[in-house]
């Protein structure tokens, strides 16, 4: 239950006690949004393209017509009040509303113009996110795009805060901690491609010359694990190959994995992705495995964020790229 503090019952004392719906439009809404997403009026103003005296003497004339102020003065910054955390709760969608308003008339003039948001795991960024960039721009080179790098729980949760329109997760078989269950509730989740597993063992290694290779043929090795969802996979297959791994060294560096492996401290089992990004050393060799332990790609985005044409032509290439690059394993 919410609570009002004094301060803020004063403040809506001052002014007309009847808001109603009428007070509201989507311009209210985007600035208490983008106050709420940045923390202050000036990066506000900032983000939505205006000054700080417009989006000030915005922010008045709103609370004017609700009866109750959307902002509070804390220290030298800003913080929203009930009524504006209300507010706010409802601009990521009103954002896409507009967004997809605007460039579904966009899209009558061939696409000429949009902007679209991407974030994706590390190893796709060296692989698959250049290609799919290349593609967009060269398709349609009036649609700007913004990328930043994040693990699958980071860009599920950037889609669902209006942060991000697509994500480029994985997932691994059996992960308890999958973040495309309850994390990605009321999301669209698209499966793409798959990424299979490798191992990769030291080039004199007893097992090096075999085609494939069970895990529980390594039962007695010490091993190099990834990152934790990767640390998390590893120790399950293992186990259910029979026998707990012997961890040597752990890192989420592919390029740092292959050299441990190939200075014959331990073996490892990565994906093919970031074997693709790295640089194998000479040393080792990579194998695949008779386990079915491949991890899943998947596009993820807002249930309806493909009416907004920008990101259906992003979420149709991208389904291209990862279906046409097929993830055979050879590196």
């Amino acid at each position: 239950m919410r609570t009002i503090t004094r301060d803020y019952a004063s403040r809506v004392s001052t002014l007309s006690p009847q808001p109603s719906s009428s007070a509201l439009d989507a311009g209210s809404l985007l600035v208490v949004g983008a106050i709420a997403s940045t923390g202050s009026i000036t990066a506000a103003a900032h983000a939505l393209g205006s000054s700080q005296p417009a989006v000030s003497q915005h922010l008045r004339r709103l609370e004017r017509r609700l009866g109750m102020p959307v902002v509070e003065r804390v220290g030298r910054g800003v913080r929203l009040t009930e009524a504006g955390a209300i507010l706010a709760g409802h601009a990521v969608a009103v954002d896409r509303a507009v967004r997809a308003a605007s460039e579904e008339v966009a899209a009558l003039a061939g696409l000429r113009s949009g902007r679209v948001r991407l974030v994706a795991f590390p190893s796709a960024s060296s692989m698959l996110v250049p290609q799919l960039l290349a593609r967009l721009a060269d398709e349609h080179p009036g649609i700007g795009v913004s990328f930043v790098e994040a693990e699958p729980p980071e860009a599920v949760a950037a889609v669902r805060a209006g942060e991000a329109d697509v994500a480029i997760t994985f997932s691994y078989p059996g992960d308890p901690d999958d973040p495309h269950r309850e994390s990605a509730a009321g999301l669209r989740v698209r499966r793409f491609g798959t990424d299979p597993m490798r191992l990769v063992l030291p080039v004199g290694h007893a097992r090096a010359g075999d085609r494939q290779v069970d895990l529980a043929a390594l039962a007695g090795e010490r091993w190099i694990a990834g990152c934790p969802r990767c640390r998390g996979h590893l120790l399950g297959l293992c186990r259910s190959s029979g026998f707990e791994p012997v961890i040597a060294h752990e890192t989420d560096n592919a390029i740092a994995v292959t050299a441990l492996v190939a200075a014959g401290l331990g073996v490892a089992l990565l994906p093919t992705l970031a074997l693709a990004a790295a640089q194998l050393p000479t040393e080792v060799v990579v194998l695949p495995t008779r386990n079915d332990d491949d991890r899943a790609l998947h596009l993820v985005s807002a249930e309806h964020a493909d009416r907004i044409p920008a990101v259906a032509a992003l979420l149709r290439i991208a389904a291209s790229v990862g279906g046409a690059t097929k993830m055979t394993g050879d590196v």
